[in-house]
């Protein structure tokens, strides 16, 4: 029995990025970075980022926007 991602792979495995990315109506680019990824980590998947993850949620991030924003228009008047 053959899976979908088998199916898929066995049509595109002999095409260039250029079929591909024509096929997929995705730039090509992104058809080179796929590959590229996969040829080098063996997964597609995003990998962990270095440095340290923000301390600060989403919605404090606005928070401190609004807060520079106005503070920076008062300055200025």
């Amino acid at each position: 029995m053959q899976t979908a991602s088998t199916n898929i792979c066995e049509r595109l495995c002999n095409k260039s990025i250029h079929e591909i990315s024509l096929l997929l109506n995705i730039p090509r680019s992104t058809v080179n970075g796929i590959i590229t990824k996969w040829k080098q980590l063996g997964t597609t998947a995003t990998q962990p980022s270095s440095g340290r993850n923000f301390k600060m949620r989403e919605r404090g991030q606005c928070v401190l926007k609004r807060t520079v924003h106005r503070s920076r228009q008062l300055s200025a008047e």
